[in-house]
């Protein structure tokens, strides 16, 4: 994420590429056209554009963590000293359970969301990151509204 750039403005029909894309990642150029009210070839710039300015990041496939043998997720939050910081974000860029990692502001200085392939799994990796600061653990019961596209600014879903 690029902090210090100012936000890319973005006309109705970038958002629709961008709604259309967040829909289906594989969806064809013409569909992604269509969708946008765009030629092919003017999708094709525009998105383009989007990559370069980095707003479109990537495209990615979700996959289902349960299904692929880690049933187990948890809401970790740490609270690290300023020494341990380095040491502790370089374990965490190697540890396969963590999905990924937010630098917050509050009692804890990350959150983490993981999964474990089990609660003594879960339990080990808690072990292993413990060193580097007291750790608040929530189990994940259900998402009832999981991760989602954006929509543009001000507008609903």
């Amino acid at each position: 994420m690029a902090e210090s750039s100012p936000p890319t403005q973005l006309d109705s029909r970038a958002w629709k590429l961008l709604l259309a894309l967040q829909q289906d990642g594989r969806a064809p150029l013409k569909a992604l056209a269509e969708a946008a009210g765009l030629s092919v070839p003017a999708t094709a710039e525009r998105l383009k554009r989007l990559q370069d300015a980095g707003v479109v990041q990537g495209v990615s496939a979700e996959i289902d963590a349960a299904r692929a043998g880690y049933p187990v997720r948890a809401i970790v939050g740490v609270t690290v000293h300023q020494p341990g910081k380095k040491g502790f974000i370089d374990k965490l860029r190697r540890a396969p359970e963590v999905l990924e990692c937010h630098h917050v502001a509050g009692a804890d200085s990350y959150l983490l969301t993981v999964v474990a392939r089990s609660l003594e799994d879960l339990e080990r990796f808690l072990a292993s990151i413990n060193g580097y600061g007291e750790t608040r653990t929530s189990i994940v019961f259900s998402t009832p509204i999981a991760r989602r596209g954006l929509v543009p600014p001000g507008g609903s879903r």
